[in-house]
């Protein structure tokens, strides 16, 4: 059973850093496409960003572009979410997801538990 586990959320000031990081175990993590969402209070969930397999392409949503940047380590079964710049817009619920398909879609087949992150302003 694949299971994806989530750290480093917590509260931070306006123009603050914090990096997420995720933790993936069950599978094989190298073949999966892997990414961040993020769900704000009262909002639904939206797509922040994702690396390939070899982590050699990575895309953003442009809110987020140029502030945060996702890496991951296929030796060590974690993808991570640095987050620089942060804006209290930027407040919500982090869930980290793993897909089976090439290409990380709006549905991944894996999902994290979530980690709040609270910009304060």
């Amino acid at each position: 059973q694949v299971q994806l586990v989530e750290s480093g959320g917590g509260l931070v000031q306006t123009g603050g850093s914090l990096k997420l990081s995720c933790a993936v175990s069950g599978g094989t993590f190298s073949s999966y496409a892997m990414g961040w969402f993020r769900q704000a209070p009262g909002k639904e969930r939206e797509f922040v960003g994702r690396i390939s397999r070899s982590g050699g392409s990575r895309v953003y949503v442009d809110s987020v572009k140029g502030r945060f940047t996702i890496t991951r380590d296929n030796a060590k079964n974690t993808v991570n979410l640095q987050m620089n710049s942060l804006k209290p817009e930027d407040t919500a619920v982090y869930y980290c997801a793993a897909d089976v398909r090439m290409v990380l879609s709006d549905r991944p087949q894996y999902w994290g538990q979530g980690t709040q992150v609270t910009v304060s302003s």
